[in-house]
């Protein structure tokens, strides 16, 4: 055990750790002790029993001891896709409630979505609830004089809902049922394009949960700062004159730890080195960055850095370990010194893994994810318009 609140982060070949309440994690070690190398067998032996019948999903921000396992890996959509094109009965979502959610809304009647943790949250996703989104749309309506898609008549501009993929099912619905859609970090621009589209020239944007993402994207497509404005429930919030994109007040709890003073002292260290962040960071984070992108883009964009190059990467320690593991020829290393795990990712335990085969096998389907059929419908509406544009 070691002391609470004394991380260290050291380069390539040294040990790597972050202090937690009770713990010590180290990125850099993968070796399993007898009661890890025990449930990790286990798992395979359960897997194998299960056959085709089971299809385990694993998030790029899992631990390695859950992804050794994972049939696929991605990021929440793409596993969500790859699910729904799945034949297999049981799904194993190694990642968090949300995921889970937009699986089983994607998947047929037939298949059974389970997470292993049922407490694995997404705090960002828990900052925009459904009532609080319903209350705030019927009051930015009554101040900016838009109209709802829903029933607004030809002519009219609009607020256009639309929500981040880091919600939950009954937020994705109340989109698809005021004409509104889903984003993803990968596609946000094009999804603000087709909203704008269709609120009409004087129209606006409700963006949630995540006002980074909503804000980064805004300025990348040109939409000056004094357009936005920041909404947070229970408080007086006023709407600027013509504002276009009203910003929930959310955040990821990992990215908004990256600030521009770790970005100055990287680059102090390696003047020559690049830095790469996730759109979830502060705006200020992201100007001072060297290039901003989903996790499917950070991926690629380390892989075609020359060799000795030095990549500092913003985002979540478990996908920048297992770059660093991968790309042996580069000198990868997360941007924040005392290191940032996602915490509930990491409630996603091997034994709450095995726990779950265990009782599949054994007949039962524990931990089902199921949203409501009246939920399925709106939600569904909204990830399909998301789906019929391109980028």
């Amino acid at each position: 055990m070691v002391e609470k609140g004394v991380p260290t982060q050291t380069s390539r070949g040294k040990r790597v750790t972050v202090s937690l309440p009770m713990c010590a994690i180290d990125f850099t070690n993968d070796a399993m002790g007898p009661e890890e190398a025990a449930i990790a067998d286990r798992i395979s032996e359960l897997k194998e029993i299960l056959g085709e019948d089971l299809l385990i999903l694993g998030h790029h921000y899992q631990r390695d001891q859950i992804v050794m396992h994972a049939d696929l890996l991605g990021d929440s959509f793409l596993l969500s896709e790859l699910a729904a094109k799945s034949s297999a009965k049981n799904i194993v979502f190694c990642g968090v409630h949300f995921m889970a959610e937009s699986a089983d809304i994607l998947t047929s009647d037939e298949q059974r979505v389970v997470l292993p943790n049922m407490r694995a949250g997404c705090s960002m996703a828990d900052m925009a609830a459904l009532d609080e989104v319903e209350v705030a749309w019927e009051e930015i309506l009554a101040k900016s004089g838009l109209s709802d898609p829903a029933t607004a008549k030809e002519g009219e501009s609009c607020l256009i809902p639309v929500t981040y993929m880091n919600s939950a099912a009954e937020l994705k619905d109340f989109c698809g049922r005021h004409g509104g859609i889903v984003c993803t970090s990968s596609n946000a621009a094009g999804i603000l394009t087709w909203a704008y589209e269709r609120a009409g020239p004087n129209g606006a944007v409700l963006f949630f949960p995540d006002q980074h993402l909503g804000r980064n994207t805004g300025l990348t497509m040109g939409i000056p700062l004094e357009k936005m404005t920041v909404w947070t429930p229970g408080e007086e919030n006023i709407l600027p004159e013509g504002v276009k994109i009203v910003l929930w007040h959310g955040f990821c709890s990992v990215h908004k730890r990256f600030t521009v003073h770790q970005i100055e002292a990287f680059r102090e260290e390696h003047p020559d080195g690049v830095v790469i962040v996730h759109p979830e960071c502060p705006m200020e984070v992201v100007h001072a960055a060297d290039a901003n992108g989903s996790t499917e883009f950070i991926r690629r964009f380390v892989a075609e850095q020359e060799p000795g190059t030095h990549i500092a990467v913003g985002t979540e320690i478990n996908m920048v370990a297992r770059l660093d593991a991968q790309h042996e020829d580069k000198h990868i290393q997360c941007l924040e010194p005392t290191i940032c795990p996602c915490s509930t990712m990491y409630m996603i335990h091997p034994a709450y893994l095995m726990d779950v085969l265990e009782r599949l096998v054994d007949g039962e389907v524990p931990n089902q994810v199921i949203v409501v059929p009246e939920v399925q419908e709106g939600a569904k509406i909204a990830l399909e318009r998301m789906l019929s544009i391109k980028k």
